[in-house]
């Protein structure tokens, strides 16, 4: 093991504790459901800039799409940038009639939410059975992630640094609450920031500088500094289906949408715009140019992914090297406390209090089974992590696209067409789970899409000729009220 990088990255985790800690304080001063689940939806623009960009900024952000530069070249760097107006869509499309509707419900979670615009109990529960199971895969490749970072930079074999990291997460998260979630997003978000820089530009220097880099990608294989990159790969289709799967389908990600029922007022979400866009921008051409650039220094990586924390030791001077890895540690943290959380909040909020309403006066009870359901899902994840595959990046994108076949529509429809209903609601989440599980599952690529795109096309055709059959009641929307 290497001192000189576990020595930063164990100060990190000690102050992530901490920031924890207070968390829980506070989450004994106010209503638990609302505390635990929202933070008591008080978060500004700084703070909800920095927690919807950790969020939404993951292990594939860090490991594999880095990963997927390195082996595609400079071209994937150009496609990573089609994500830049991510932040802008979900706080825009959803932000403040999203929150006002949410505090008009007194919704806790996205289910809720659903459950006032359509009132039906059966679709709550496959929502909510949907989000459990896409959420274990998501979650599966962060920890992976994560433990692979400790393998490779600091010499923590496998094994033991998934159990390091997933107990850290499980434990601060199932004690600190939402608040501690996004207390920490804010802190990893400063942190991610100083380590992309760092990482950038030591690889940079290490390489020659930028003109003596691409000569050398370019000696390697031509087509890694081309627009279409190795193999050619970036086609027409697959950028599209990129756009649609890691951009405008990230309106329907549950862990980003209950970012926008959590701030406190209009102006953070503002500057929650601003200020996430341009940290994403950051953070997104910074990693992914970095492991473009890493094949000129080391060209002889097998598995692709490694390429970050294998830069990491190799450009940077240990100290730095263990400030840098607490950014993609961050990235990791960031997004498994969301998903984990949401989780949690599913299991007592939507199905627990859903057979037992009467327990909602029960705020202790409610707690000892949010933080074990937590700690629960978290051993879960550790289990499932423990033979990981090749490349997470495209595990990651299959997690994605369940989520967004099954949500997108009923959220988006649910806030700005009138009458929509419940049995177009629920024929679209059915519609788009079964197609993008047959697609994803037989490798169908229609016309060179990802499966994402005929899952979405097929789920909105399919809300549209189930609505004709629901009830002809206008429900209550923002627009009508």
């Amino acid at each position: 093991m290497q001192n000189e990088v576990i020595l930063p990255l164990a100060g990190y985790l000690a102050l992530v504790f901490l920031l924890s800690f207070y968390a829980y304080r506070r989450r004994q001063t106010g209503e638990f459901l609302n505390e635990y689940f929202l933070g008591s939806r008080s978060m500004g623009g700084f703070v909800l800039a920095m927690t919807i960009t950790a969020t939404y900024i993951s292990a594939s952000s860090f490991i594999g799409g880095p990963g997927a530069a390195y082996k595609y070249g400079i071209g994937w760097v150009l496609l990573s940038l089609i994500q830049l107006p991510a932040i802008w869509l979900s706080l825009g499309v959803l932000g403040k009639k999203f929150a006002i509707l949410a505090r008009r419900y007194d919704a806790v979670t996205l289910n809720d939410m659903l459950y006032a615009r359509y009132q039906s109990r059966i679709l709550v529960w496959f929502a909510s059975v949907s989000l459990l199971v896409a959420f274990v895969g998501a979650m599966t490749v962060q920890f992976i992630g994560g433990a692979r970072l400790l393998e490779a930079a600091a010499g923590i074999p496998y094994g033991t640094g998934l159990l390091i990291f997933g107990l850290s997460i499980a434990l601060y998260t199932a004690f600190g609450g939402f608040r501690a979630s996004v207390l920490n997003d804010a802190l990893q978000g400063l942190v991610m920031l100083l380590g992309t820089i760092l990482l950038l530009v030591g690889t940079i220097y290490k390489a020659g500088g930028l003109s003596e880099a691409v000569s050398t990608l370019r000696t390697i294989d031509p087509n890694l500094v081309s627009p279409h990159g190795a193999d050619n790969i970036l086609s027409g289709p697959f950028m599209a289906s990129f756009w649609v799967l890691v951009c405008f389908g990230v309106i329907g990600l549950p862990h980003t949408a209950v970012r926008c029922i959590s701030y406190r007022d209009s102006k953070a979400v503002h500057r929650g715009i601003i200020i996430g866009t341009i940290v994403m921008a950051i953070l997104m051409f910074g990693m992914h140019l970095a492991g473009a650039l890493g094949r000129a220094i080391i060209p002889d990586l097998t598995v692709p992914d490694q390429v970050i924390p294998t830069l990491m030791i190799t450009v940077l001077p240990p100290i730095a090297a263990g400030i840098f890895l607490a950014a993609p540690m961050a990235a990791i943290m960031s997004t498994i406390n969301a998903q984990l959380l949401q989780s949690s909040a599913t299991i007592v909020k939507d199905l627990y209090l859903n057979l037992f309403p009467q327990q909602i006066k029960q705020e202790k009870k409610l707690a000892r089974i949010s933080s074990f359901s937590t700690l629960f899902l978290g051993i879960l994840l550790l289990l499932a992590a423990w033979q990981p595959p090749e490349m997470l990046i495209w595990l990651n994108l299959l997690a994605f696209g369940g989520l967004q076949a099954v949500f997108l529509w009923p959220l988006v429809l649910g806030l700005y067409w009138e009458k929509a209903n419940a049995h177009g609601a629920l024929t679209s989440m059915l519609t788009g789970a079964i197609s993008y599980t047959l697609l994803a599952s037989f490798s169908i690529n229609l016309l060179g899409f990802h499966p994402i795109v005929p899952s979405l096309l097929l789920s909105l055709l399919a809300f549209g000729i189930g609505n004709l059959f629901g009830s002809k009641q206008i429900q209550q929307t923002a627009a009508s009220q």
